[in-house]
């Protein structure tokens, strides 16, 4: 179960410093440090149902999701997810695996996107073909279709 520092402070109240308490759990392996201000109970949770949490609003897409989908037949060892209005690109090396953030417009972000539910676990990812769009918004503009196939069988 994800929980943020000030939960974890709280659930800790009754010691006389929570903080230190919170560090003898990171220590003791009670709690998974994942970035700044967030934890997990479980060491074994899978890394996408914790993407939309580390930095958000986003939701899984680009390579990703294709791989998810079965589009593209390599494996993707990294979480890739769409924001929008963040004017950069996030990366942050984690315990639970490699997660990037990058833009996509806003007009188009809250379309295509389906929320997923596992166990205790809500994610966000787009569908296949928003996925791909996605992804297509992200590469270098092409002006032809030779230059469009030929990217398409990079992705």
């Amino acid at each position: 179960m994800i929980k943020t520092t000030a939960m974890l402070l709280e659930e800790n109240r009754n010691y006389r410093s929570p903080a230190n308490k919170l560090g003898r759990m990171v220590s003791d392996g009670e709690m998974i440090p994942i970035v700044r201000g967030l934890y997990e109970t479980d060491k074994a949770t899978s890394g996408y149902l914790l993407a939309g949490s580390i930095y958000g609003p986003s939701y899984l897409s680009f390579e990703y999701a294709m791989s998810r989908y079965d589009l593209i037949p390599e494996t993707v060892y990294v979480y890739t997810s769409a924001t929008f209005e963040k004017k950069k690109k996030k990366r942050y090396e984690t315990p639970f695996g490699v997660f990037t953030y990058r833009d996509v417009p806003s007009e188009v972000y809250p379309h295509d996107v389906c929320l997923k539910k596992e166990g205790e676990y809500t994610y966000l990812i787009a569908t296949a073909e928003k996925a791909l769009c996605d992804l297509l918004y992200a590469r270098s503009p092409v002006s032809t279709q030779k230059e469009l196939r030929a990217c398409c069988l990079r992705i």
